[in-house]
């Protein structure tokens, strides 16, 4: 039984073990014993087939990327990317952000995260070069093997100064099995969702936006002046 922050997760590690692993389109049954064997359940024919085969480990990392044409200036986006210790109050599933070191075009921050059965939290180092990149990674390791946020602002359309391109990247990997699978359950919908939150809330500072944001990834659309 696992227990994650006060939480219980009926999973016996075990029986996770002996689930049915699919191979090209096989399923194959993993039995535990002292020589612990693969078993495939489809019917051969032909040349005797092999009773091993080499699985390679499931990567746990997880990458989102967006692209947007919004109405809002670079340097109002860049405000709002980079204003760590509100974060709390406006990025969904941020329970907490500490910033307890600061210094030109960097600071260091304490967060937690928190959306059933996870809550956890971890340092963030970010670099910011204004109005143009916020770029923040985990720095202390308890949490992901590796976390990278990368926001870039670039100039939006000619005829509308107050618009901007925005670039949102994510990278992660989770050190535990559990939460990486976990995370394969709603991670695209954290992201974008993560994305429109800072869209919005530039909104609340800054008023209406000039446009309606635009995909540009969205069947490769390209930047019109």
């Amino acid at each position: 039984m696992l227990i994650c922050k006060g939480y219980s997760l009926g999973l016996n590690i075990n029986l996770l073990r002996r689930t049915l692993i699919c191979f090209q389109g096989h399923h194959i049954n993993r039995y535990e014993g002292n020589n612990s064997s693969i078993h495939c359940q489809c019917q051969v024919t032909g040349q005797q087939s092999r009773n091993f085969f080499n699985f390679s480990k499931p990567s746990r990392k997880r990458e989102y990327s967006g692209r947007q044409l919004v109405g809002y200036s670079m340097d109002q986006m860049f405000e709002v990317v980079s204003d760590v210790e509100n974060y709390y109050t406006f990025v969904p599933w941020c329970k907490q952000s500490i910033v307890f070191k600061r210094g030109p075009g960097h600071l260091k921050a304490d967060l937690i995260v928190g959306f059933p059965p996870i809550n956890e939290s971890y340092t963030s180092n970010v670099t910011m070069v204004k109005p143009y990149l916020v770029r923040a990674e985990c720095v202390d390791g308890r949490l992901f093997n590796h976390m990278l946020t990368l926001w870039r602002f670039s100039p939006g359309l000619k005829r509308e100064q107050q618009s901007c391109v925005v670039d949102f990247q994510i990278s992660f990997e989770f050190k535990s099995a559990l939460h990486s699978q976990l995370s394969n359950l709603f991670f695209d919908q954290v992201a974008r969702q993560m994305e429109g939150a800072f869209i919005r809330e530039a909104g609340k500072r800054y008023g209406p936006a000039k446009m309606q944001p635009k995909n540009l990834l969205l069947n490769n659309q390209t930047l019109k002046s």
